[in-house]
């Protein structure tokens, strides 16, 4: 059987992306430095069986154009999240996403992480 295990994204400052990371619900597990000296921290969600991989390197820049890629996160009540997370002090957009939820339309919104990845939240 073939599992997919992580993902690694490239970050400019690790301890802003944990800390970005730790508002959505992730938990900060292994940390250690790769044989090529970058940084890792291996961050997961309870219950999920992936992890989503922090890479920093000193002598390298992370740029992430826009609309390049992103991740997703399913969430059982996509009202209250967003409200925890826009109270952490993450922007939630679209503008407005309490009212287009509240209207019925399908319940997805996004924020950005320090590098301009974006993370997409979806009503499980």
């Amino acid at each position: 059987m073939i599992r997919f295990l992580h993902t690694r994204i490239r970050v400019k400052d690790i301890e802003a992306s944990i800390a970005f990371y730790k508002k959505l619900g992730y938990i900060e597990g292994v940390r250690k430095d790769s044989p090529q000296g970058n940084q890792l921290a291996f961050l997961e969600l309870p219950g999920n069986d992936v992890f989503l991989e922090l890479c920093h390197s000193p002598d390298y820049s992370a740029t992430c154009p826009e609309d390049l890629m992103h991740t997703c996160l399913g969430v059982d009540d996509i009202m209250t999240y967003c409200d925890s997370v826009e109270k952490s002090g993450i922007e939630i957009w679209p503008g407005g996403w309490r009212e287009k939820f509240a209207g019925g339309s399908r319940k997805m919104a996004f924020v950005t992480d320090p590098d301009g990845y974006e993370v997409e939240i979806l009503e499980n």
